[in-house]
């Protein structure tokens, strides 16, 4: 016990993709919620152009793109599809959030939008994990020609 409190402990891979599952499942759950409420009301706040124009783009497109990043990134961020293109627009939107629209305000306003923020940040790092689409799709060994060459050093050969 006294090791993993002041140490930590070395989590075994399954550990690992069980915890970017976990945050993938409750950041996107949680970021869908806003999301749908916004795209409930799409077309009222749409036509009545009351959503913030914060960058200069429009009510609409600020509005489209929100509602896209809050509801269609979360979706592809549970399911681990394309996870780190997924949370750049949710990186732009937290960013948005924070620096300028909640930028006069106090930390205690603004402290949500932060924390989505690092948990974006995060998983553009870390990616979805092995409990995901992205790993089914992309995991593949490396060519073992390619391997060769590297482990060899035969620059030659990565000519052919």
């Amino acid at each position: 016990m006294k090791e993993f409190l002041f140490y930590g402990f070395n989590a075994k891979e399954d550990t690992k993709a069980m915890a970017l599952l976990f945050l993938r499942l409750f950041v996107g759950l949680m970021m869908l919620t806003h999301g749908w409420a916004k795209l409930e009301s799409f077309s009222e706040t749409s036509v009545a152009g009351s959503f913030p124009d914060p960058i200069g783009l429009g009510s609409s497109l600020s509005l489209t793109l929100v509602v896209l990043a809050e509801f269609g990134a979360s979706l592809l961020i549970i399911l681990g599809v394309f996870t780190r293109l997924a949370v750049i627009p949710l990186i732009i939107n937290m960013s948005v959030a924070v620096f300028v629209i909640h930028a006069p305000d106090t930390f205690a306003v603004k402290e949500l939008a932060v924390m989505y923020l690092g948990v974006y940040i995060a998983l553009f790092f870390l990616g979805s994990g092995r409990f995901s689409v992205d790993y089914i799709l992309f995991s593949h060994k490396p060519d073992s020609s390619w391997e060769e060459c590297i482990n060899v050093g035969d620059i030659d050969r990565l000519a052919r």
